[in-house]
């Protein structure tokens, strides 16, 4: 059974020529010109040849579009497909690059190994999103943006999801954690928006406990008590949960308390020079304070240089990942050599 949902995505067909069509319930004047007609239902039709060359001419008319209600759709037809609002319209259009990525999946998951401090050995890999054609370049930051100025957020957070879970197949051992990003404001139920991801964890035999959902970096958190209600749902089916970038924006300390996650991700400032940066040692040791009075395990990431990992494993921090340990690489790393890290 196949789950979708009308937030995860706005449906929209590309057509490089063909037919636009403008749409007001109000009594407005119309705002573009050139040659159209008009029909019944007062629905303004245009002929375009060159998609690049509307778009341009629409941001003309940007202001307008959007203050009186204008909607927009397009065709290869001279019957419209579903109107959307003018605003998102051209987003879509502006971003259709993106959006055809993020409809086709075009994206696969490369991996970045996590270790664990009191041994230095293998603890898991944070899933990170690149192209799926190595001669392309995805800016993760910039997918995402693309995807919530066009509506396109939830089908990029949910594929992301299904591509970090696959990826696991035929080189991820059973018992290694993989850590996976996850959009809070794109789960709008998340008893209903989540079974999805529960039907791929099923379908692949993944031990949900392998499995760390972390809120990712540059998500602004407004409702607490929704997000408590996701990492409740991940929670419930046997999976961890983990805050990132304790001490950047939402994640304070005093966050910890209230939503409880397994693991805090330390937001990579607070490490860069730790092993000298006073500052930085005072917060380490303050965040390890209250994650063990709270038993919740502490991950260090940005680790840069020896001597960081150094300091992170001589105050009690639980485990780190960053460039010194290993870069994201499509494959999993080889077992790491004994001592490498000393």
């Amino acid at each position: 059974m196949e789950y979708t949902c009308a937030n995860c995505g706005v449906q929209m067909e590309y057509h490089e020529e063909g037919f636009f069509f403008l749409h007001n319930e109000q009594s407005h004047d119309i705002p573009l010109t050139g040659q159209h007609r008009k029909t019944e239902e007062g629905t303004y039709i245009f002929q375009y040849e060159d998609l690049d060359e509307l778009y341009t001419r629409l941001t003309v008319i940007e202001d307008s579009l959007i203050k009186d209600g204008w909607t927009c759709s397009l065709n290869c037809s001279d019957h419209p497909a579903a109107f959307i609002p003018g605003e998102r319209f051209l987003n879509l259009i502006k971003h259709r690059e993106m959006v055809k990525v993020i409809q086709r999946g075009e994206f696969k998951s490369h991996l970045q190994p996590i270790i664990d401090l009191s041994d230095l050995s293998l603890y898991g890999y944070e899933s990170l999103l690149r192209a799926g054609d190595d001669r392309k370049r995805i800016n993760p930051g910039e997918l995402f943006e693309a995807a919530s100025l066009t509506g396109f957020h939830s089908m990029l957070d949910q594929k992301a999801r299904k591509s970090a879970i696959e990826c696991r197949q035929g080189q991820v051992n059973p018992g290694t954690k993989s850590f996976i990003n996850f959009l809070p404001s794109t789960i709008y139920n998340p008893e209903f928006c989540l079974r999805h991801t529960f039907k791929i964890v099923n379908e692949f035999g993944v031990n949900p406990q392998d499995l760390v959902f972390e809120v990712v970096e540059t998500e602004k958190i407004e409702d607490v008590d929704h997000l408590r209600s996701v990492l409740d749902v991940y929670k419930r089916e046997g999976m961890k949960v983990a805050l990132d970038d304790v001490g950047s924006g939402f994640a304070t300390v005093e966050m910890l308390t209230l939503l409880q996650p397994d693991y805090v991700k330390i937001d990579r400032s607070f490490i860069d020079h730790c092993d000298s940066v006073m500052e930085n040692q005072t917060f380490l040791r303050q965040v390890m304070k209250v994650a063990n009075e709270l038993d919740i395990l502490v991950l260090a990431e940005g680790i840069e240089r020896k001597e960081e990992l150094l300091f992170c494993k001589d105050i009690g921090i639980h485990y780190a990942q960053g460039y010194f340990i290993g870069k994201p690489r499509e494959e999993a790393m080889a077992p790491f050599a004994e001592g490498q890290f000393v």
